[in-house]
């Protein structure tokens, strides 16, 4: 493989290039052009996103710190100290921006009649409202902490938001206390409505009013509130008591992550200089910690629930999912997909295909096995239900259930003590891998054989996720794609032994080497004067030895398009290095998902969908499956798919050494690609 000499800048810090990610979300918000409670929704994707970076990536990389590392290597030639430098600067200047948008969509939401006002604007009639909310549906909940000099503070919740009061007693000392913001309750507050105009108060602010209840048997002057917020780090440590099993140890692991190390601490930068200094002291806060000064509000996240208040013309149109033609919710699906092979992309298409593939096989006589891996249910999974079905009608159900999907475990978890306790066989991964593929295959007695049928997916089997996230699903009675799917969940339970696979490629022992030889392919092409060509469609691309294959691909000639939503390391576009690659990102109204890698020209084209990012995580420490297309029907409508992802002039932004987020323009027909993508499918169905 050919070595970039003498190239600045070869690759991205994941690290920034998640930031300018997570900078695209906040240009939604931005954007004048999208719906205005939307714009606010997205406001809330934007803190999300950041809240988990603090606790996993930046926990990372400060720990890299403290043990005294340099970490240049694997942080794309930063220092590590350098880097968390860097990450405060960018994420005070994002909050900023966030605070300033915020004001922006406030004053749109007056120009509409909503009206988001706090403790001094109430009138009489809000007053006795507000009180009597206040001891009606908080006054009983509420966790109060009285801060002294001998009581040693307990530790704050990870992420929970808290009211900082002082209170400047009648005998000249002053009294410290925390008011934790109940999550119990919406943080968004409906007052009565007068006419046409709609009021909402924030959950802080009424306690804000009720301050004088709240701390009634206190003899102040005066007294006071801010807001602050601390984020932990996010990552499991796991108990080595042996006597302990697996479900126990990440219990164990998920309480014990509220203790984490704090890895930032977020606050009103109009608190009183005192009280901040005595919070900090009290919670062994120190400026070797990411600080950030932030507004009146922290929490942000809660925008993603903001209420829709009978508006639905300041919301995107909702779109109705759209049935597969030929594929029916009313008909055997094992029938259909016997005759051919079938995509479902959600969430243009119903979700429900899935489920009903499930039931189908729960209640079938003839069905002996269901063999599924789970990442992330839903809180009310009707897949899990479905599997809990199966598994009372006497089939062999076996799930591989990932306990350690990242946020999701206390989910997880529970589903698999109802699964364990119904008969369910469960599996949990393999010793040192995630399980991060997506597949079912189930066994079904046909005459005097067993025949298989079943799914490959890029997304996880959500009913939730799969309204707001675009993945592909492939149905098949592929009897060699399954045979090769039976073999993974063999590996599942015997993982010293290393199969072969014909069709899949999976990681962690094949990916790298099946994708080179594919890329080689396209190298070979050009340089015998044809015409190599690379389609790639991913979240996450942060594997420099990827990329590196990438770039020898680039000077060979070949042609590489590229659409990565999230973090991309790859640099494109430089003269002697990756000249030939292009990179954009789509941010839209649903979160694009899907992974998919197609080498060579339309006819000849060899595709895969993947469950795999080109992430080192994803190729070298989990279990993912890339699943081959060979139905034409299906190959052409996904390099429809990509065509139309590929001509996105609205939603879709450059990628570039700039890392300027500039939207992508031309004089073509504007396209918005998930919109034509809907109108695609419904042309196809009505066709």
């Amino acid at each position: 493989m050919t070595k970039i000499e003498n190239v600045d800048n070869q690759y991205i810090n994941r690290e920034i290039s998640w930031l300018q990610f997570n900078a695209r979300v906040l240009q939604e918000a931005t954007d004048t052009k999208v719906p205005l409670i939307d714009r606010l929704r997205f406001l809330g994707i934007f803190s999300n996103n950041l809240d988990e970076f603090f606790k996993v990536r930046y926990a990372t990389v400060k720990r890299i710190v403290e043990a005294g590392k340099g970490g240049k290597n694997e942080l794309g030639g930063i220092k590590a100290k350098q880097l968390l430098e860097i990450i405060t600067q960018i994420v005070i200047t994002q909050q900023s921006e966030s605070l300033r948008v915020l004001d922006t969509i406030d004053t749109a939401l007056r120009k509409e009649n909503i009206f988001i006002i706090n403790e001094t604007g109430l009138s009489e009639g809000q007053k006795e409202f507000v009180k009597n909310y206040y001891f009606q549906h908080l006054s009983t909940a509420l966790v109060t902490i009285i801060l002294n000099d001998l009581v040693v503070l307990p530790n704050l919740k990870d992420s929970a938001a808290y009211l900082a009061v002082k209170m400047e007693m009648k005998d000249q000392t002053k009294q410290f206390a925390l008011v934790e913001i109940p999550k119990s309750v919406n943080r968004f507050i409906e007052l009565p409505q007068e006419g046409d105009k709609h009021y909402i108060i924030m959950v802080d602010d009424l306690l804000r009013y009720c301050l004088c209840e709240i701390f009634n048997i206190f003899d102040y002057e005066t007294i006071s509130a801010h807001m602050i917020k601390i984020t932990r780090d996010g990552e499991l440590d796991f108990d080595s008591d042996l006597s302990k099993s697996f479900m126990e140890k990440i219990s164990d692991s998920v309480k014990h992550r509220e203790l984490g190390a704090p890895v930032r601490f977020v606050y009103d930068k109009t608190i009183d200089t005192d009280t901040l200094e005595y919070l900090m002291q009290k919670m062994g806060i120190d400026n070797t910690d990411s600080i950030i000064p932030g507004g009146r509000y922290h929490n942000k996240r809660d925008y993603m629930g903001f209420p829709s208040l009978g508006r639905a013309d300041l919301l995107y149109d909702k779109i109705t999912p759209l049935r597969v033609k030929g594929l029916s919710l009313e008909t055997s699906i094992f029938n259909a997909i016997a005759v051919k092979d079938y995509l479902v992309h959600t969430p243009y298409h119903t979700f429900t295909y899935i489920v009903k593939f499930l039931r189908e096989a729960a209640l079938d006589p003839k069905v002996k096995t269901i063999k599924i891996t789970i990442y992330r249910l839903a809180q009310i999974s009707r897949v899990a239900s479905a599997l809990i079905n199966a598994a009372i009608n006497g089939k062999t159900v076996t799930v591989s259930i990932e306990l350690r999907a990242r946020f999701d475990e206390e989910a997880n978890i529970r589903y698999a003590e109802q699964m364990k306790k119904e008969g369910v066989n469960l599996i949990f991964g393999v010793p040192g891998l995630k399980v991060h593929s997506k597949m079912c295959v189930i066994e079904r007695e046909e005459g005097k054989k067993l025949k298989r049928y079943g799914f490959i997916s890029t997304g996880n089997f959500n009913e939730s996720t799969a309204k707001i996230y675009t993945d592909y699903t492939l149905f098949t009675a592929n009897q060699q794609i399954l045979k090769e799917v039976n073999k993974i969940f063999n590996f599942f339970k015997t993982n010293y032994r290393i199969y072969a696979y014909k069709h899949l490629i999976v990681s962690p022992h094949y990916t790298q080497k099946t994708v080179f030889k594919l890329i080689d392919a396209e190298i070979k092409k050009s340089k015998e004067g044809g015409k190599g060509y690379i389609r790639l469609k991913m979240n996450s691309v942060s594997s420099y030895t990827m990329i590196d294959k990438l770039y020898e691909a680039s000077n060979a000639g070949v042609r590489i398009d590229m659409i990565v939503r999230g973090i991309c390391c790859l640099v494109p576009d430089i003269k002697g290095m990756s000249e030939n690659i292009k990179v954009i990102s789509i941010i839209d109204k649903f979160l694009e998902h899907s992974r998919l890698y197609i080498f060579g020209e339309d006819a000849d084209a060899k595709m895969y969908i993947s469950s795999a990012d080109w992430m080192t995580r994803n190729i070298e420490n989990r279990v993912e499956v890339s699943c081959p297309i060979y139905s034409e029907a299906v190959k052409q409508e996904i390099i429809d798919n990509f065509n139309i992802c590929w001509s996105d002039n609205i939603k879709s932004r450059l990628i570039n050494t700039n890392n300027e987020n500039e939207y992508r323009l031309n004089s073509k027909g504007k396209v918005r690609s998930q919109i034509a993508l809907y109108d695609y499918y419904l042309d196809k169905l009505n066709a």
